[in-house]
């Protein structure tokens, strides 16, 4: 029996199994390879993005339109009525009675969960707060199997800002499913929350900690680089000090594997120099791409048009 995906919420990675994000997977990559425009015709998505997004907000709107669905919604909390203190489980509700699917981002921890108790409509979660963000390491996984052709027993490390980077804490919690050997590398204020470590030390994952891309670049089959997030520093001079601490150049490159890849969930700021694009080891924009087909796969999944 497949899973059922039919009106479920879609909120944290660990509410999947590795069954359900293989399945997932397999309707990614077969509308990759063969577009559906018409899947979801008569379909509506609410994009509700309450925080600035391009990459998310965009790939899940064209997910929608490809598959001929329709799409309304917001890309600015200032133009809803959050900004005159409606709260999110009165919007979600209401808005759940206009649409077929919630896509939607918060600056809030726990948001996506609150307002998936409000409507019966299927919530994605595109980020809330420095909590989850599934939908992103669902292409993140889909991307890694395209380049390294399994998800099993790899080696991966995650860089830069693992604190408050909700994609590396999805990533780390979902790949410990498929066996990887993880590497935490962070300054120590920005690394893997001690929450993150207890789960995986639970399931039996490797991983360790370390300051340096170059003690581990030799090892690894996926780099994980990610940006320091100025907007999560309450101290700006606390992110000036560190803002720079890890940028990958071609010259470190020189000691990867052939098959390793670099990934980023972008933005990037000047944590991959731009002359790393023109390498083989380059596959963020490639990733990038990937969260259409994801999210395409997500869509038709919840809205019972894909079985």
């Amino acid at each position: 029996m497949p899973p059922k995906f039919k009106d479920r919420d879609i909120i944290s990675i660990q509410d999947l199994n590795k069954t359900d994000i293989l399945y997932i997977l397999k309707h990614a990559g077969e509308l990759k390879k063969k577009p559906q425009p018409k899947l979801l015709e008569n379909k509506i998505m609410a994009s509700c993005f309450f925080e600035p997004s391009t990459r998310t907000r965009l790939s899940f709107e064209t997910a929608m339109e490809r598959l001929g669905g329709k799409v309304m919604g917001f890309a600015d909390a200032k133009v809803s009525s959050a900004k005159k203190g409606e709260t999110t489980w009165d919007a979600m509700k209401i808005i759940g009675q206009y649409a077929d699917v919630i896509a939607m981002r918060h600056p809030l921890e726990g948001s996506a969960r609150r307002a998936s108790e409000s409507t019966d409509k299927p919530v994605l979660n595109g980020g809330d707060g420095t909590n989850q963000h599934p939908t992103q390491t669902l292409l993140d996984l889909f991307t890694i199997k395209e380049c390294q052709k399994k998800l099993t027993g790899l080696n991966v490390a995650l860089v830069g800002d693992l604190k408050y980077g909700r994609t590396t804490h999805s990533l780390a919690q979902a790949l410990a499913k498929f066996g990887a050997r993880l590497y935490f590398v962070a300054p120590d204020m920005l690394q893997m929350p001690d929450y993150i470590s207890d789960e995986l030390k639970k399931q039996g994952v490797k991983f360790s900690f370390h300051d340096k891309i170059e003690n581990i670049i030799n090892k690894v089959d996926i780099l994980y680089m990610t940006r320091i997030q100025a907007e999560r520093f309450a101290d700006p001079m606390d992110y000036e000090r560190i803002k720079n601490v890890f940028v990958l150049t071609t010259d470190m490159l020189e000691k990867a594997k052939p098959s390793m890849r670099v990934m980023h969930p972008l933005p990037r700021v000047n944590e991959i120099d731009i002359n790393v694009d023109d390498t083989k080891h380059a596959y963020y924009f490639e990733q990038a791409e990937n969260g259409l087909y994801t999210r395409q796969a997500l869509l038709g999944l919840v809205l019972g048009k894909l079985k």
